[in-house]
């Protein structure tokens, strides 16, 4: 039943996302398996934070379109959410969800608040960060960045994927209290763990994105961008690791976030639990 249960509300949220135009057809059938995973493996716990991150960062995206065009233009992917993009935002906390499913331990609960954590602050800050009035710098170096450009961080971004990133721990806390059930760790510690993951995890996110992430330069416009092609032109690398593209940083800053996240939980249960 739970399976069922899943597979109706995914495609639910998944068709009004599709209308809305937030995510494309291919992403829409990756959210629906998705989705289904998370109820019918897990249960509103896991779902709850998955649809907390997609709604909210949905909503989000459609903030001030207009003045987000042009640092869109610099990016891999735009708001509308393809099969990859939802994969790389949700995929580690499917298979978590799946590893608790098969083999149930409080790990999986850690590792996944913490990703559910990261990949909602890295949205946010994306988001929010793009509407600052003040450009991004760069998390290496301090230099001043265009609007868009990977490793690029802002004050007002920052905080965002600050909030985002509580957020997330708070919901955690919240949905266990409320279920009356999951790991026994402190309530208190959820939101700590998401808060410090999450913002630990956005902020890897920024460092590789500035370091190793694949950049591209077009010819045309002379822009430095994610994309392989740019004003209806191939661009050309000019650095980074080819295969690191901005869904390969969200699968590893996501890791990260997670691990910390875990790291947090462990240490609140020996000491207050």
């Amino acid at each position: 039943m739970d399976w069922i249960i899943g597979a109706v509300g995914a495609c639910l949220v998944a068709g009004a996302a599709y209308a809305k135009r937030s995510l494309s057809a291919s992403g829409a059938i990756a959210a629906v398996v998705m989705g289904t995973i998370y109820y019918g493996a897990g249960d509103l716990f896991w779902f709850g934070l998955l649809l907390l991150f997609f709604i909210t960062s949905s909503v989000l995206s459609k903030v001030k379109q207009a003045e987000k065009r042009q640092a869109e233009q610099m990016y891999e992917k735009t708001g509308r959410r393809d099969a990859v993009q939802v994969l790389a935002n949700g995929g580690i906390g499917m298979l978590l969800c799946l590893g608790n499913y098969f083999w149930p331990s409080s790990v999986w609960f850690g590792l996944f608040v913490g990703v559910m954590a990261t990949v909602t602050a890295d949205t946010w800050a994306t988001e929010w960060g793009s509407l600052s009035r003040k450009p991004p710098r760069s998390i290496v170096t301090g230099k001043v960045l265009a609007a868009g450009t990977s490793g690029g961080v802002s004050l007002r971004g920052s905080l965002a994927a600050v909030v985002g990133a509580g957020m997330i721990g708070t919901a955690a806390a919240v949905l266990l209290l409320w279920m009356d059930n999951g790991p026994d760790w402190p309530l208190w510690a959820w939101v700590v763990a998401g808060g410090l993951g999450g913002t630990f995890g956005a902020f890897v996110d920024s460092y590789l994105g500035a370091t190793v992430q694949v950049m591209y330069r077009c010819p045309s416009c002379g822009k430095s961008v994610e994309s392989r092609v740019h004003c209806g032109t191939n661009t050309v690398r000019y650095r980074g690791w080819t295969f690191m593209n901005n869904d390969a940083v969200n699968l590893l800053s996501s890791a990260a976030g997670g691990a910390l996240a875990l790291a947090v939980m462990v240490l609140a249960g020996r000491w207050f639990g």
